[in-house]
């Protein structure tokens, strides 16, 4: 089972640009490229907390659980 971050697809939902998230989230650009492109082996819960509070979406909406044999 693997987890994938779903805050580009969100953003886009909201017509957000990586740069602007980041600002109002108030995470780094560069720890935000790395969620936004799920090049991550780990994720911070605060982050991703003020990730979503940016967004108006709770912490579990930016999580989807992918099938590991797709």
């Amino acid at each position: 089972m693997r987890v994938r971050l779903r805050i580009k697809e969100l953003a886009q939902k909201k017509n957000m640009r990586q740069y602007q998230l980041a600002r109002e989230s108030g995470v780094t650009e560069q720890l935000l490229n790395r969620y936004w492109n799920n090049n991550i082996q780990r994720v911070d819960l605060e982050q991703l907390g003020m990730i979503a509070k940016a967004l108006g979406v709770s912490p579990g909406d930016l999580l989807e659980v992918v099938d590991s044999a797709a």
